[in-house]
């Protein structure tokens, strides 16, 4: 039996926001329907959908695609999506893979030809471009989870609306619009189709699509085939051939969604954490939270130590540092790599692994265990009416990813493919018709089989990390608001940069721990004795810390439930409840 105790009575009555974190933020309540998103305008699209019948599912795709129009800088239908959804119904935990292959005529041979002498394919370049899966999991997730009671094509409708009238652009994404511009320009001859009057729109300034509406609209007339055969799927390919690059009609015609068995793991025989499973980084949330048990069953319980002191700090980083080591060699394509997740997540395993946190200071040699013989996102989540719940998230990778637009289609395709390592004898490395290492993952929290959380952190190796420092918020019975708002810890960067061509791989895991204002300099600088680079992060540079969205569910005495949500003051959004 786990020796960690969780107080369900403060987290079902959770304290007041003052006596926590400080929040400029309440929570947000509702006995019906919920979108918690990054952009006020794509929650209204969810919430429309809600209004019409439509069901979690429904209005997680409706959010997912006006995200699009509303956060083009981290999202959008030439990027990846992976989602979980919680049937109420059967009280079940589902999940979806959309994230697509490299071309299959792509390899080593070729791009060391083409003189990419790198660990990774550079961010940049047009071969790092993947099969876009978004338009795919979008189909996907309104014919398999949806309600039934509306079409894709009514999904898709707000946002086809928001695309043609135009949207103003929000204060923190248009620092990321700016911060792209050049790359958008140099990356393709139809840059001008993200651009106003061929400049990076401003604050305020309304910005409207009308070639990706016509995008949308295929989808919505013709499905999948509408993206992945015919003009699209030419646009997409006579883009990339024209600059070297590999993929052709048939790589896009044979994608698939993979709906999949989520990974999971128990903490403390009480609250049971699922993740999609590898090519998804999730493997990472799961491996540090039985570390974290771990840890404590030897005597050293979280709970017992001050949130956010150098204590707590050290212990979560060095578990955190201890699972990117096993996930950086493990995680890989299932379908073409062995990946031991059975064995990752075993007891006698992560015991093994917890016995190397050492409580005074920093472990200098964090390498991956041995089981077995062998980044810009948005997240958003969705709750509705009968207890369904959607946990949703979509990537471009680096933000506009490429920056690269096919002809007439109004969207930048991601580089999801520098993910890939360009060693021939790691699990991770790149070959023709493969996934590549996917940063992006939803997360869910049960208790028993009832729904506990539908929640997530956005951004690159930030996601998680950010998964385990608001799920341990939570459990000590913060509000979803306050467990979003809390000062976070980033190891190393939280999110590669198209525009400085940095890797695309989260590097050496022994390198600096970004710490976010909010946290004294006295607890900085005790974790530097401790051994750690431990760094302040201040201002736009908050941004590595990812940007959560939180929905909780709570029961009252009489059975009913209701829905509570918080949303991230790092991003544009909120959360708002369904009429």
């Amino acid at each position: 039996m786990s020796k960690i105790k969780i107080d369900w009575d403060k987290i079902a009555t959770p304290e007041p926001v003052l006596t926590r974190f400080p929040s400029r933020r309440s929570v947000v309540y509702s006995t019906k329907g919920i979108v918690a998103a990054s952009q006020p305008l794509a929650v209204e699209a969810g919430l429309e959908i809600l209004r019409k019948g439509g069901n979690a599912a429904d209005a997680a795709v409706a959010t997912s695609v006006a995200l699009n129009v509303t956060e083009p800088s981290c999202c959008g239908i030439g990027g990846d999506a992976f989602c979980l959804f919680y049937d109420a119904k059967t009280k079940t935990v589902k999940a979806l893979n959309g994230s697509g292959h490299s071309p299959q005529k792509l390899t080593l041979e070729y791009l060391r030809e083409r003189g990419v002498t790198g660990s990774s394919i550079p961010l940049t370049d047009i071969n790092s471009v993947t099969v876009p899966g978004a338009a795919a999991a979008w189909v996907d997730t309104v014919e398999r989870f949806g309600s039934g009671n509306v079409t894709v094509a009514e999904v898709l409708a707000p946002a086809i609306r928001l695309a043609e009238e135009g949207v103003p652009v929000s204060e923190i994404h248009s620092l990321a619009w700016q911060r792209s511009e050049n790359l958008i320009k140099n990356a393709s001859p139809n840059g001008d189709e993200m651009l106003l009057n061929g400049k990076a729109p401003l604050q305020g300034q309304i910005m409207k699509f009308p070639n990706l509406a016509r995008t949308f609209k295929e989808v919505a007339t013709h499905g999948k085939d509408g993206y992945y055969k015919g003009r699209v799927a030419q646009a997409i390919v006579d883009l990339i051939q024209s600059q070297g690059g590999v993929m052709d009609m048939e790589d896009l015609a044979k994608h698939t969604t993979s709906f999949v068995e989520p990974i999971k793991y128990t903490y403390a025989n009480e609250v049971t954490l699922y993740e999609c499973p590898p090519n998804g980084q999730g493997l990472t949330a799961l491996i540090a939270l039985g570390i974290l048990e771990n840890f404590q069953e030897q005597g050293n319980l979280l709970l017992d130590m001050d949130h956010n002191s150098p204590e707590y700090l050290h212990v979560m980083i060095e578990a955190l540092r201890l699972a990117f080591a096993d996930a950086q060699w493990y995680v890989a394509d299932p379908d073409v790599e062995h990946v031991p997740v059975e064995k990752l997540l075993s007891k006698e395993y992560l015991a093994s692994r917890a016995k190397l946190i050492n409580p005074l200071k920093t472990n200098p040699e964090v390498v991956h265990g041995n089981p077995a013989n062998s980044s810009d996102t948005v997240y958003f989540t969705v709750a509705d009416q009968w207890g369904n719940a959607c946990s949703f998230i979509q990537s471009n990778y680096a933000g506009f990813g490429t920056g690269a637009v096919p002809k007439g289609c109004g969207f930048t395709l991601q580089n999801r493919g520098s993910g890939f390592l360009l060693k021939e004898d790691h699990p991770n490395a790149l070959k023709g018709g493969k996934r590549p290492y996917h940063t992006i993952i939803p997360a869910m929290a049960t208790r028993g089989d009832e729904l506990f959380l539908s929640y997530g952190v956005m951004g690159g190796y930030m996601q998680p990390q950010g998964h385990i420092q608001v799920l341990q918020g939570m459990l000590r019975g913060y509000t979803p608001q306050a467990a979003l708002d809390s000062p976070r810890f980033c190891i190393s960067a939280g999110l590669p940069d198209a525009e400085s061509k940095n890797s695309g791989n989260a590097g050496d895991i022994n390198s600096e721990v970004y710490i976010e204002e909010g946290i004294p300099q006295a607890t900085i600088d005790k974790l530097r004795e401790m051994g750690h680079d431990a760094r302040l992060a201040t201002g736009f540079q908050r941004g590595m810390f990812g940007r959560g969205q939180v929905i909780q569910k709570l029961t009252d005495s009489s059975g009913q439930f209701v829905w509570a949500a918080g949303s991230d003051l790092r991003a544009d959004g909120h959360a708002s409840p369904q009429i």
